[in-house]
C-alpha cells in the first residue's frame, strides 16, 4: 500500500518554495502520495507542482481543515512550520510526525546578544533532515518552481528597450527593513547600468515611479543622450510593480540574466530557477539559514553596525532610526 504523507506549511512565499525538496523527494524516492497543506493565498506557489497530489488550503475555520486532514488517514506528518497551530492539528490528527528545528533560541541569541550559536547549514538542509527517518535524502537538485502556460511572459508583452537583455530587481520585501531606501536603489539601478525590471506588488509601485522617473528619458532629457552615450549610461527602468501577478513575475525572473533582490520571496524563486544573484541584506542576515539555495550569489550588505541584526523578521522602520545596514551598504560588484 502506497505511503501516504501530509507537508505542513503555512506562510510565506519564500518560506514555501524553501520546502519544495520535501516534496519532491517524498515523491521520487517513496513513490509516496504526497498532500501539501498551507493557505489559501500560497496556493499559487504549488499549484503547478507535479510532486505533490494534492493541495489542502487553510481558507477561515482550523477546525473544518482538521477535520478534512482526518478524514485523509496518513501515515506521517511533516511539519515544516512548527508553530502553535501545526502542533495543534499534529496534536488532533492524531498521526505519527516529524517536525524541523526551528532554532528559535539560537536565533534570539543572535538577535539580542549577537551570541552566535546558529548551525552552518541551510534552513532547506534542515527541512530534508525532517524526513530521513523516512529513509528520504537530500538529492542536491535544488529548489522547485513551476509556471503555468498561461502565465508566462512573453518578450512582447516588454517594453522595447527590454527585450534583448535585462536584468531584474526585486525591489519588495515584507517589511520596510529588509528594503533599500528608494535614493539607494536608485544608485543600485546606475551602478547596475544595464535595462532594468523592477518587481513587486502594488505596495512598491510607488517606490518603483520613484525609480523609473529618475532614469527616464523624454524630449526634456533629449540634449543629455550625448552625454549619456559619452558616459556609457544604459539604465533603462521597466516598473513592473504590481502589473503582474506571482508567477509572471516568476517568469520574468526566469528570463532575466542576472537578478537583484532584497531578503524575499522573489529571492528564492530565482534560486529555484539558478540565477545567478546580487542579495541585499538589510536588518536581517544570511546566517539564518535562508540565502539563495544551490545557486551562485553575492550578498551585499554591511557588516560594520553593532546593532544587525535586530530581528530575524524585520520592522516597519529601523528602530534606532539610522537605518545603516542599508544606507551605508558599499555597492561593490560587477554584473557580466
Amino acid at each position: 500500500m502506497k505511503l501516504k504523507v501530509l507537508i505542513l506549511r503555512f506562510s510565506s512565499i519564500g518560506d514555501i518554495v524553501l520546502t519544495t525538496p520535501v516534496p519532491r523527494a517524498l515523491k521520487t524516492q517513496l513513490d509516496a502520495e504526497v498532500h501539501y497543506c498551507t493557505k489559501k493565498k500560497y496556493e499559487v506557489v504549488l499549484g503547478g507542482n507535479p510532486y505533490i497530489d494534492k493541495l489542502i488550503l487553510l481558507e477561515d475555520s482550523l477546525d473544518a481543515l482538521i477535520q478534512q486532514l482526518k478524514e485523509e488517514h496518513y501515515d506521517y506528518v511533516i511539519d515544516l512550520h512548527h508553530n502553535l497551530r501545526t502542533l495543534l492539528i499534529k496534536k488532533r490528527v492524531g498521526m505519527q510526525s516529524y517536525s524541523y528545528p526551528k532554532l528559535n533560541v539560537e536565533k534570539w541569541l543572535m538577535v539580542n546578544f549577537k551570541i552566535n550559536k546558529l548551525p552552518n547549514i541551510h534552513i532547506v538542509d534542515r527541512y530534508m533532515e525532517t524526513v530521513k527517518p523516512l529513509g528520504v535524502k537530500k538529492d542536491n537538485l535544488g529548489l522547485d518552481y513551476f509556471i503555468p502556460e498561461k502565465d508566462e511572459v512573453e518578450k512582447e508583452w516588454l517594453p522595447e528597450t527590454h527585450r534583448q537583455e535585462y536584468v531584474a530587481y526585486a525591489i519588495g520585501a515584507q517589511f520596510n527593513t529588509k528594503k533599500l531606501p528608494v535614493e539607494r536603489m536608485i544608485e543600485l539601478c546606475d551602478r547596475i547600468n544595464k535595462p532594468i525590471i523592477l518587481l513587486g506588488d502594488q505596495h512598491d509601485w510607488e517606490a518603483g515611479e520613484r525609480v523609473a522617473q529618475f532614469f527616464e528619458r523624454n524630449e526634456k532629457t533629449a540634449s543629455f543622450e550625448p552625454k549619456l552615450a559619452e558616459l556609457n549610461k544604459k539604465t533603462y527602468i521597466y516598473n513592473a510593480c504590481g502589473k503582474f501577478n506571482l508567477n509572471q513575475s516568476a517568469s520574468i525572473v526566469r528570463g532575466a540574466s542576472v537578478v537583484f533582490t532584497h531578503d524575499t520571496g522573489l529571492m528564492h524563486i530565482a534560486a529555484a530557477f539558478k540565477k545567478t544573484i546580487f542579495c541585499i541584506w538589510g536588518n536581517t542576515i544570511p546566517a539564518f539559514g535562508m540565502y539563495p539555495y544551490q545557486t551562485r550569489f553575492t550578498v551585499l550588505e554591511n557588516n560594520k553596525v553593532s546593532c544587525r541584526p535586530c530581528s530575524k523578521i524585520g520592522y516597519s522602520k529601523c528602530p534606532r532610526g539610522h537605518f545603516k545596514c542599508m544606507r551605508d551598504i558599499v555597492f561593490d560588484f560587477y554584473v557580466p
